[in-house]
């Protein structure tokens, strides 16, 4: 290692590397999206400026070899200045079965929640649902537990700070990771939220979590009268969806219906009128 002219050592190069991860990111901060930049502002908070600085540079120059997310654990291989990559671990809590179904359940309980999931996306809302139950999503000061093997007497070394942002770069992409790495993987998750409710209502013997189209099976002899009144009550429809969310999403969250019309799929041909009613409700509004 090179020393300088006022005697303190000097850090030698990263040695390059062909093939590596680099961020997508070029200049400025890292993550697009509330969750990953949610991510970000904690470790920027927690975390050595000037460390986080050289962690970008490695991750926007592609010094981070390989990047793999399990439940509670995250494990990569960074190069450095010497032959042999450094290994790096971030590890965090990952609820137990338990807690997850008190997540599950609370999250069904909010039809909005549950139709935003189901159709892949991740409402902002989410994050006060875990702290309602007690269980952070994002992990706090003292939630990372983090570990670099390299010689850096500083932390979270660069090496560690590269991941950290290449994480929240992965989170962009999938924000369902997020989820993942707290012990629930997507398909998990969402088979869970559609086993949800079963038309009991809370409170009843056997009670359970309503779906929104939940409605009692009577004959039609006895509904003639109202028969083409609404099942469900404005209180358990709740409150009007996001402006921002899109017309279509109703027909994500539901299952699919195996019905097809000149063997086109029913939700198909059901999403351009949705689109189109919902063009035409924003124009007489506007």
């Amino acid at each position: 290692m090179p020393v300088g002219r006022d005697g303190w050592f000097e850090a030698a190069r990263p040695i390059r590397v062909e093939g590596g991860i680099k961020a997508r990111s070029k200049r400025g901060s890292i993550g697009e999206q509330w969750w990953s930049r949610r991510f970000i502002d904690i470790l920027e908070r927690v975390c050595d400026a000037g460390r986080l600085s050289r962690g970008r540079a490695y991750a926007r120059r592609g010094q981070v070899l390989d990047l793999d997310l399990g439940s509670g654990l995250v494990k990569a291989r960074v190069q450095g200045s010497r032959p042999k990559p450094y290994d790096v671990s971030v590890r965090i809590t990952a609820y137990g079965e338990r807690e997850w179904a008190g997540l599950v359940e609370a999250l069904a309980a909010q039809a909005l929640h549950r139709a935003k999931l189901l159709a892949g996306e991740m409402p902002p809302e989410i994050e006060d649902v875990f702290s309602g139950c007690g269980l952070p999503l994002f992990p706090g000061e003292r939630g990372l537990d983090m570990a670099c093997s390299c010689p850096d007497w500083g932390f979270p070394c660069k090496h560690l700070s590269a991941v950290l942002y290449l994480l929240a770069e992965t989170f962009d992409d999938d924000p369902f990771l997020v989820l993942a790495w707290r012990g629930m993987a997507r398909e998990a998750l969402l088979d869970a939220l559609r086993a949800t409710g079963g038309g009991q209502v809370p409170g009843e013997p056997g009670g359970g979590i309503p779906r929104l189209l939940d409605v009692a099976d009577v004959p039609f002899a006895e509904r003639v009268g109202d028969f083409y009144e609404s099942g469900a009550s404005p209180a358990r429809l709740g409150p009007p969806a996001d402006p921002g969310s899109p017309p279509d999403l109703l027909l994500r969250a539901l299952d699919p219906p195996q019905v097809k019309a000149r063997h086109i799929p029913l939700l198909d041909l059901l999403r351009p009128a949705y689109r189109t009613l919902a063009a035409e409700e924003n124009e007489e509004a506007g």
